[in-house]
């Protein structure tokens, strides 16, 4: 293949750019202080009053504000976003006193700026600031300050936003973590923010997808196989389970793969307990499904086709199938 200059021009550059940025994030990484763990403090007392995080900003600013405000409230702030400049004219009835107010500038200086934090003064709302500029208004009247070092944008002219943004944007999504780790969120309790979505199926629960125990084919350690067969063949689950006094007392299964392994003219005489598998493979109910798939699925060519699932205690608690996992999108 020819040498083709110009695309190896465009790599050089876009390695450039790359490089800068993520020096960039490490000198951000580094230049943090108790400032940060303040910021961390005042949104996190914000929330447990009931009060919401406004982020603001214009320009490139706000649009990373905007993805900012999503990414708060997807991991348990409750966040919106303000335009600075909608703010003057009638969008600060949305702010009330008892938010906090995380605003947006790398200059620090926007004369759009003004007006909202003239009114967290005048209301007493806490301020914090994310820029780039320590001596500008924005810092000046601000209760808290993120700075963010003083670096030449990854732009050739030093001017087009970018290094500043992703400093932002990735300070942003530090603030957001360290709240998330504060409240010890589960994934069970971050799927309540993404219900939809590849995301949702991922973090769908065992006890979401199983057949609980009042839809088991059971049958109890006393029973002979000739007994099994109802309740295996109407339950339609590919197995049945042997119980002891107890429903809830698993003992072993049988599955159709034992059926035909014991396949014989003296079949339905034989006991329940001289056909089943006495160890058969479970799962928590506390545990995710995609874990349940991969337990099914480790093997390959040994594919299991359901997991028993039990109660932390070991009582029996359900059923869940490889095939209702992949249903549900769980994979």
């Amino acid at each position: 293949m020819p040498f083709d200059k110009k695309n190896n021009d465009d790599k050089s550059h876009a390695v450039r750019v790359l490089t800068e940025e993520a020096a960039a994030l490490t000198m951000l990484a580094q230049s943090l202080d108790d400032r940060f763990t303040k910021a961390v403090d005042a949104i996190n007392t914000t929330k447990e009053k009931h009060g919401r995080l406004i982020i603001a900003g214009i320009g490139k600013s706000g649009h990373v504000g905007r993805k900012m405000a999503a990414t708060f409230a997807s991991t348990g702030t409750p966040a919106f976003f303000v335009h600075a400049s909608e703010a003057s004219h009638g969008d600060l009835g949305m702010v009330t006193p008892n938010d906090i107010v995380l605003m947006l500038s790398y200059s620090g200086g926007s004369t759009e700026l003004s007006d909202l934090i003239h009114y967290t003064r005048r209301f007493g709302i806490t301020l914090i600031a994310i820029t780039g500029n320590p001596d500008s208004a924005l810092a000046k009247h601000s209760d808290i300050v993120l700075q963010l070092p003083k670096l030449p944008e990854a732009c050739p002219n030093n001017l087009a936003p970018t290094t500043s943004t992703t400093m932002t944007m990735a300070l942003g999504d530090a603030l957001a973590v360290a709240l998330l780790e504060r409240m010890g969120m589960t994934p069970d309790q971050f799927k309540v923010f993404h219900p939809g979505g590849k995301l949702g199926q991922r973090l769908l629960k065992v006890t979401e997808l199983m057949h609980k125990l009042d839809s088991l084919p059971l049958v109890s350690e006393t029973a002979t196989m000739g007994d099994a067969l109802i309740p295996m063949t109407s339950k339609n689950l590919g197995c049945v389970l042997v119980v002891g006094a107890k429903d809830t007392e698993l003992k072993g299964i049988i599955t159709d793969g034992d059926l035909k392994r014991h396949m014989g003219p003296d079949l339905l005489a034989k006991s329940v307990t001289s056909i089943m598998t006495t160890t058969p493979k479970t799962i928590e109910t506390g545990a995710l499904a995609a874990e349940a798939v991969n337990l099914m699925t480790k093997v390959p060519g040994q594919y299991l086709t359901s997991l028993i699932v039990l109660e932390p205690s070991g009582a029996l608690a359900g059923l869940i199938r490889l095939q209702d996992c992949l249903q549900a999108g769980v994979a």
